[in-house]
């Protein structure tokens, strides 16, 4: 068993939500869509090959731990953050718009396996986006969905 905690919330409004599922069976793969990071604690094997666990209360206490260590780094380091990532509510409509693409396209009906709304959410959060690029990103989704119903020739 490993201990897995999973990150997610508003870091460019300075708050930030660690989501963390059960102890037997962890977060579903619809809650982990809508998180910005994964994380995996590491844990050492023992003998037997079997790996050493941690309950989840020694598990919160580590990554909070890290959350308050991260942010007396960053407050003692940088005066601004260079990049700002974009919050959850653009994001989600960047993958709403995506989801339109892949359905105008019919990516949807020929790759089923890969168009599954929970994959397409992680894909989008996956690609790190930051809050200036979210915007340019949602208007070219929006352009493209657009075209493809047919929008006049310029």
């Amino acid at each position: 068993m490993r201990a897995e905690v999973r990150r997610g919330g508003d870091p460019a409004a300075g708050r930030v939500a660690l989501l963390f599922g059960s102890e037997k069976t962890g977060l579903s793969n619809e809650e982990m869509s809508h998180c910005h990071w994964l994380l995996t604690i590491p844990m050492h094997e023992c003998e037997g090959g079997r790996h050493l666990s941690m309950n989840l209360g020694q598990a919160v206490a580590v990554c909070l731990y890290e959350l308050v260590l991260g942010e007396a780094e960053g407050a003692a380091g940088a005066q601004g953050r260079a990049f700002e990532p974009a919050d959850a509510a653009l994001l989600e409509r960047m993958t709403a718009l995506l989801r339109e693409v892949l359905e105008e396209t019919e990516y949807t009906r020929r790759h089923a396996a890969n168009s599954d709304p929970a994959q397409v959410r992680r894909l989008v959060r996956r690609m790190g986006v930051d809050a200036m690029d979210a915007p340019v990103w949602t208007g070219i989704l929006r352009q493209i969905v657009w075209k493809l119903r047919g929008g006049p020739e310029e």
